[in-house]
């Protein structure tokens, strides 16, 4: 193997799509799944390529930094793509802390384990941040986030974002760590956990309960097919400048009340 990458929260939505990506396309990279498989985590996503020989899967949670560096000491990766995240609202609002625990010292946490393994060489490697466009509030009228838009978290879920996009960055400032950064928007399509919108609006219409559109339901948010999304972090790993942020979009606006009324 010329590479080894360690990739977060693997076995969740979006990392799981990752995952196959990278163990199918780069077959001489080695591939290190870390989980810690909570509720939304789910090695099932992945059991076409769980024989794969460049795959490997590593149980852990990276908020126990002591078992977190002794992995990086293990397999001395030359990338990190960080997914692993608490990413449901309604959840950070009734526990914001597990979201600190989780989504900042789990972030500064892998810094940390990089910094650690890479020493002063950097050369070769990257540190990837992925990231939402939440952390830039409300889709205004102008119907985008450019990587200029001002942040304005509105919920313990995405200043706990905010707060891991701007750790990552002053680690790029301080210490020169290699890392880029995406903010992406909403992702939709297989292995999406069912807490979600889109599945849930499914869920439920199949099942004859009430749809869960909150307010005048005029809320605005724009969608990207995961696949797209896991291509995406491909193109950004391999091509990404060092320091530089990049969003990832769909250009696929849609008020919640009207993507409820076409499911």
């Amino acid at each position: 193997m010329n590479k080894t990458l360690i990739i977060t929260g693997g076995a969740g939505f979006i990392g799981s799509h990752v995952i196959r990506l990278f163990v199918t396309k780069y077959p001489d990279y080695r591939i290190v799944n870390l989980d810690a498989l909570t509720y939304a985590g789910n090695l099932e996503n992945l059991g076409d390529i769980q024989d794969a020989p460049n795959y490997v899967f590593e149980k852990a949670d990276i908020t126990d930094a002591a078992r977190i560096q002794a992995l990086f000491d293990q397999y001395n990766p030359d990338g990190v793509i960080h997914l692993a995240a608490e990413s449901h609202v309604d959840r950070s609002i009734a526990s914001p802390l597990d979201f600190v625990y989780t989504n900042v010292i789990g972030t500064v946490n892998l810094l940390n384990a990089a910094r650690q393994t890479w020493g002063a060489d950097y050369s070769g490697k990257r540190f990837y941040h992925v990231s939402t466009d939440e952390v830039y509030g409300a889709l205004g009228a102008e119907g985008l986030f450019t990587e200029d838009t001002p942040y304005d978290p509105h919920s313990p879920y995405s200043a706990s974002k905010a707060a891991s996009d701007h750790f990552v960055r002053a680690y790029h400032d301080t210490y020169g760590l290699p890392v880029v950064l995406t903010n992406c928007s909403n992702n939709y399509g297989p292995n999406h956990f069912p807490e979600k919108l889109i599945p849930l609006c499914i869920h439920n219409i199949i099942h004859n309960k009430p749809l869960p559109v909150y307010g005048d339901g005029k809320y605005t948010r724009d969608w990207l097919f995961v696949k797209d999304h896991a291509r995406a972090i491909d193109l950004v790993f391999h091509e990404g400048r060092n320091g530089e942020t990049y969003n990832i979009g769909g250009f696929n606006e849609w008020q919640n009340i009207d993507l409820v009324k076409l499911l």
